[in-house]
């Protein structure tokens, strides 16, 4: 669809207000509310991501006018709600990011990623500490990604000094919970096993923590070389006429070390 006029984000308010105008509005949209479209508010972030990696622009594009459109959709429900709207919102966002950056609109200074770091952590701190917050724990979004939640507890907790020594020490404490999922796993005890699984993958956010990894890119990053390789080894199959059950695990482990 290509069109000559340039549209400004006050016109795709209009067009907001417009689909959910009673009577003359779109079914749809008029039957939406936070919870109907916060799990395609999820789905469009993860759309801008998969454009970033794809390094496809004209996809990014269209990614982030789709994301932009989630929260002028959100707003605008609030405001039908007499909560707050989009101009609220950019308020709101505009006053968050001079506060947090004083070393650009104040008088702090900063020479690298970890004296910002550092300024963003005390300005949030100094923001909890005239709040309602009854634990360093608090201000962590409840429905975070597993992984990347764990390491904002881990975080938390280790600026308050509840952290290991030294990055060896979380390596020799996943052998000890290693050496526990065997033991459940000879007992057959399937709870006790989800329990010690759960403290695995929590102990390596923790390690990729220690290490500067951001544990979900990791895995995300994991997902994809794996959804790469296996598709390299169907081509294989395919240009052989075969499918997995005509080959051996030998000839498939073959396929996927020629794919690295």
């Amino acid at each position: 669809m290509s069109n000559d006029k340039k549209y400004t984000l006050e016109d795709l308010i209009k067009v907001m207000k417009a689909l959910r105008t009673p009577d003359t509005g779109c079914p749809w949209d008029l039957e939406q509310d936070f919870k109907s479209i916060a799990p395609h508010t999820l789905e469009e972030a993860y759309e801008v991501v998969d454009a970033i990696d794809r390094n496809n622009m004209n996809d990014l594009k269209e990614e982030l006018g789709d994301l932009l459109f989630q929260s002028v959709y959100h707003a605008q429900i609030a405001s039908e709600n007499g909560h707050f709207d989009l101009h609220d919102v950019i308020n709101d966002i505009t006053n968050k990011m001079i506060y947090r950056h004083p070393h650009v609109f104040g008088n702090e200074k900063a020479q690298s990623a970890s004296d910002v770091d550092a300024i963003w952590d005390k300005r949030k701190d100094q923001k909890k500490s005239t709040s309602d917050a009854t634990s360093e724990l608090d201000g962590i979004t409840a429905n975070l990604p597993s992984l990347l939640k764990a390491q904002k507890l881990q975080k938390k907790a280790a600026k308050v000094g509840f952290e290991w020594p030294e990055v060896s020490c979380v390596l020799d404490k996943l052998e000890e919970e290693i050496a526990e999922m065997r033991e459940a796993i000879k007992n057959k005890d399937y709870e006790n096993q989800t329990e010690e699984l759960g403290d695995i993958l929590f102990l390596l956010a923790n390690y990729g923590r220690m290490l500067g990894i951001n544990t979900e890119e990791a895995l995300r990053q994991c997902n994809n070389k794996f959804h790469k390789r296996f598709r390299g080894i169907e081509n294989d199959l395919k240009d052989k006429n075969k499918n997995f059950f005509e080959v051996t695990l030998k000839d498939l482990e073959i396929s996927w070390n020629k794919q690295k």
